[in-house]
């Protein structure tokens, strides 16, 4: 397999084959990402892509490759015809595919048709997930995440609405002390109007060389600490409503792991939360030398 450039993942897709379609970030403007400056973004020849599938053909022939996630920034914006070509090219040679995901975000979805999603899903994109951050306007504004609250949930709708199961992301601190209260509010708010298969909770990093760590050394923006990052976390698990999620906050950059069921263990985490920000005890807290990105 030939990678070029910075290759992330999901932490749900570890054990998936990583098949890289596209080159950095369509949008690579976010204020708090890294990921992608520097790198310039194009779509890989599918001959390019194609070469990378036969390769994997041959390694699902020893071992079935039951998933298979589409690298890039949002793979979803590739045109349609290339997106078919690659599911299509997926499906009749590599053994063993049961999903396959992909990074969306709302100017992707918009781009699509419910008809071309809904081909998309029959041609087996099961998964996509969807960098959602905040629910706050002024926040998404500040951080140039380039969507509104309410675009991106028309796009978890839209993409719901074709089967294609929902997995979103929040940012713990991206409001800062300052926001940090309404920001929680928010954001429970836009996840129970998406209502997703899937939520996960990521805490800000502070990356040298992005937009956001300059206003942090400035003094123009404060980080909650420790427990502020918790208790935000506590506002949007116990303010929102889902049908049926699962919630985690298992990422490398969390202080507290949490894994639940949502509606069903909505109170036992809260709870859980609530007594760890209440201890003060930093010893049931992930130490900052195992956090990362």
């Amino acid at each position: 397999m030939k990678y070029e450039g910075m290759i992330i993942r999901p932490p749900s897709e570890a054990g998936s084959l990583l098949l890289q379609v596209s080159v950095g970030c369509s949008h690579n403007r976010c204020t708090f990402c890294p990921t992608y400056k520097g790198e310039k973004f194009r779509i890989k020849s599918f001959d390019e892509i194609r070469e990378d599938i036969l390769e994997a053909s041959l390694l699902s022939r020893r071992r079935p490759v039951e998933r298979v996630f589409l690298c890039g920034g949002d793979a979803l914006i590739l045109p349609q015809p290339r997106l078919c070509e690659i599911l299509n090219s997926v499906r009749e040679n590599i053994r063993g595919v049961q999903r396959i995901g992909l990074y969306a975000n709302a100017k992707s979805v918009r781009k699509k048709s419910p008809e071309e999603l809904k081909e998309l899903h029959a041609l087996g994109l099961g998964i996509a997930y969807l960098g959602v951050e905040s629910g706050s306007g002024t926040i998404l504004e500040k951080i140039r995440k380039g969507a509104t609250p309410q675009q991106l949930v028309d796009a978890a709708r839209k993409l719901k609405a074709a089967g294609i199961s929902l997995s979103v992301t929040v940012l713990l601190g991206i409001g800062g002390v300052e926001g940090s209260a309404g920001h929680a509010l928010d954001t429970a708010n836009i996840l129970t109007e998406m209502d997703p298969d899937y939520a996960g909770a990521l805490t800000l990093m502070l990356v040298p060389g992005t937009p956001l760590y300059d206003d942090w050394k400035a003094g123009r923006f404060v980080l909650p600490d420790k427990y502020g990052f918790l208790e935000e976390l506590g506002i949007m698990i116990g303010r929102s409503r889902f049908t049926n999620c699962f919630f985690t906050s298992n990422h490398a950059s969390n202080y507290l792991p949490i894994r639940a069921r949502l509606p069903e263990e909505k109170e036992a985490t809260v709870r859980l939360i609530r007594e760890v920000v209440e201890s003060q005890d930093k010893m049931l807290l992930r130490p900052e030398y195992l956090r990362g990105l």
